[in-house]
């Protein structure tokens, strides 16, 4: 067989404590040809140099650098650095994550023996910051085969309306059908770009599955999915609805109506400014907190109704400026929540 040459995209920013193990764990893999990119969104910390100096040991390794766009703008990351890649497949490592070293090896004979797939997934491990403790977030995947690999084609468009079950860190891409959707995608506001792309990527061909862990990604406490996950969850109901109107003739083919949407993401909403709120409340932005509690209560219909009932409690707490976190331990309980 082959082997056709594998770009390795890599976005970082301020990851000096991890920069070195993500470059090690794409030069420990076992598949051989593969340059990396790395793009560095103007750090204020040693990520560049730290790059660099990989950069000039190793000719496989490119760095680049740009003022700091954020993660509102990541899609312009991507894509420059797709623009300085040359290989026939792209992978995504973004400089705060680790592959194991037969990820490559493992998914490009997929995509290799099969013309028809668009991209290549797998399993992957969270796993705490200095990567001691793995969590099986990504093995809890339930969904059937057909799904897995988008086979017949859109099997797998219903799924991508409600969640992302593709982690970034594992996908290997098929660089013509990426550069078919014009590339990476972000819209409505979301801080990223997976889902998105892969929901275009998915009308495009099948994909092949690797039923076995291919790397872990770091979970942070204070991640941008934490601290924006309003903003999020209203993207992702946005993205979703305009996915549903794009192919609508599918979805009505399927008798999945735009209702069930609707249905899903208020409850989803309810929840989420309900937590935002109690996020803000326990930090002490007793405003920030009564805004989001008062929208828990008076929007998406009366859906999730005990949500809402928590979201009184905790508008009491904020007329009064209490600590609930205070309170529910001074009862017997760890936490609201």
């Amino acid at each position: 067989m082959s082997s056709p040459l594998v770009s390795i995209i890599t976005p970082t920013y301020n990851h000096e404590n991890y920069i070195s193990d993500c470059i090690r764990s794409a030069q420990a893999q076992t598949y051989p040809n593969w340059e990396m990119i790395i793009v560095d969104d103007g750090s204020g910390d040693n990520t560049l140099s730290i790059a660099k100096s990989f950069a000039e040991k190793d000719d496989r390794i490119q760095v680049y650098t740009q003022e700091n766009v954020g993660i509102f703008r990541l899609s312009e990351t991507y894509n420059l650095a797709l623009s300085k890649s040359k290989g026939k497949y792209i992978a995504v490592l973004e400089g705060d994550d680790v592959w194991f070293p037969e990820k490559l090896a493992l998914q490009v004979p997929t995509l290799e023996q099969d013309e028809s797939a668009v991209l290549s997934w797998g399993r992957a491990f969270s796993s705490t910051v200095d990567l001691s403790k793995d969590f099986n977030m990504n093995l809890l995947i339930d969904r059937n085969e057909k799904i897995l690999t988008n086979t017949p084609l859109m099997c797998a468009a219903k799924d991508f309306l409600f969640i992302n079950f593709i982690p970034a860190l594992t996908v290997l891409v098929r660089r013509s059908s990426l550069e078919k959707i014009g590339g990476f995608i972000q819209n409505f506001n979301l801080p990223l770009v997976d889902l998105p792309t892969w929901q275009q990527l998915s009308l495009l061909g099948s994909f092949t599955f690797i039923d076995s862990p291919l790397g872990k990604w770091r979970i942070y406490p204070n991640q941008v999915t934490k601290t924006y996950t309003v903003q999020i969850t209203e993207g992702f109901y946005k993205l979703a609805l305009s996915f549903y109107e794009q192919n609508r003739d599918y979805f009505d083919a399927i008798n999945f109506t735009e209702g069930e949407l609707h249905r899903f993401y208020k409850k989803k909403l309810v929840l989420c400014y309900s937590r935002s709120g109690r996020y803000k409340l326990i930090r002490k932005d007793f405003k920030g907190a009564r805004q989001d509690y008062l929208t828990s209560i008076f929007n998406f219909g009366i859906k999730e109704p005990i949500w809402k009932l928590r979201s009184v409690v905790g508008l009491i707490f904020c007329l009064f400026k209490s600590d609930i976190e205070t309170f529910t331990k001074l009862i017997g309980r760890k936490s609201y929540k």
